[in-house]
């Protein structure tokens, strides 16, 4: 393949994580990035050796015509800044989850680039983390058995949970899901998340077509912290996100818990990087990249759905039909949070 120009949009920690994707890509070469903060797109320009630096991203786009760019801003700008991507015509975008503030954004985001046949992807980077691979290929060898649920805990859906979504169907083979059944909490002034009001605790319980179950909660006082376990009918694994034992299993034919090898997990490496590799690799061989943006939507659907549980009291049969966020709904209409009526 020719060498590919890459450029970025979104100078800060997430957008140095994806320019050392790039400089990782021997046919890729880093031509610009973007950032109202100047400060920001200078260190990045001074840490990549990236030789053109933009206040405007359009206007970078217009005048650089990059192949490949990354979208690392704020959520609510993602959906503007992919569509301005898709009309200046590059052929691939990385982008940072989550998706969108609203379902309706995130589906017009996935018409966007499937309309345009823009290979587009989402930093659900943990699925090239070892402790995360490692897990999968137990479950899929019957190390514990008939997997019946995948269970984690997080601060919030939108942001973390988001991840932990993606996680349980990247354990289950990406099988489909079917319902959701939760219900979330706002109380006081809703913290926000890149400028996206989150929930303070919520649960969500998501039933998939081949009978297994996920179970998320999020925001629990004295909760051990990021943690996920999968639960099967002859054993457990348990992993956590920044902590060592980074997985562990507990099968009902040990004596206790095993200490899974992660040393065999490959490719070795930071997990965004390898997700930008693998999106140019699939540029280039045409197959679906392990963090499409079809697996991007599916997580994020599960998102929207515990929040329209949550509005309409019920069990929501996927797929989801509304478009808009039930939280920023409720919000403004004082349904929750501090503007709660009667």
């Amino acid at each position: 393949m020719a060498e590919l120009k890459a450029a970025i949009i979104g100078c800060g920690g997430r957008g140095r994580g994806h320019a050392r994707g790039y400089v990782a890509a021997p046919n890729v070469k880093l031509v610009a990035c973007a950032d109202p903060s100047a400060d920001n797109a200078k260190k990045l320009s001074e840490e990549f050796g990236v030789p053109k630096i933009y206040a405007d991203p359009k206007e970078m786009l217009a005048k650089e015509k990059p192949d490949i760019v990354s979208v690392c801003v704020w959520t609510g700008l993602h959906l503007p800044l992919i569509r301005a991507s898709v009309e200046a015509g590059v052929q691939a975008i990385h982008a940072e989850k989550p998706m969108a503030p609203t379902w309706g954004d995130a589906q017009e985001i996935g018409r966007l680039v499937a309309d345009a046949n823009v290979l587009t992807t989402f930093c659900h980077q943990r699925r090239f983390g070892a402790r995360f691979v490692k897990a999968r290929e137990l479950v899929n060898a019957g190390a514990i058995g008939e997997v019946t649920r995948f269970e984690g805990q997080c601060p919030n859906m939108f942001d973390w949970g988001t991840h932990w979504f993606d996680m349980f169907f990247y354990w289950n083979n990406d099988e489909p899901a079917q319902s959701v059944l939760g219900q979330i909490h706002v109380e006081g002034e809703p913290r926000t998340v890149f400028a996206v009001p989150v929930e303070n605790q919520g649960s969500s319980i998501v039933f998939y077509k081949n009978g297994r179950k996920g179970l998320l909660l999020t925001g629990m006082r004295g909760a051990a912290g990021e943690d996920l376990r999968i639960v099967g009918t002859e054993g457990v694994i348990e992993l956590i996100a920044h902590a060592d034992p980074p997985l562990r299993m507990l099968r009902s034919s040990s004596r206790g818990w095993e200490l899974p090898d992660l040393s065999t997990v490959t490719p070795k490496g930071d997990d965004t990087v390898l997700s930008i590799l693998d999106l140019i690799a699939c540029l280039e061989s045409g197959e679906e990249p392990r963090l499409s943006v079809r697996k991007a939507l599916q997580a994020t659907e599960l998102i929207f759905a515990t929040y329209e549980s949550s509005r309409r009291r019920e069990r929501i049969d996927l797929p989801l039909t509304t478009t808009d966020s039930a939280l920023l709904t409720m919000l403004e209409n004082g349904d929750i949070g501090p503007k709660r009526k009667g």
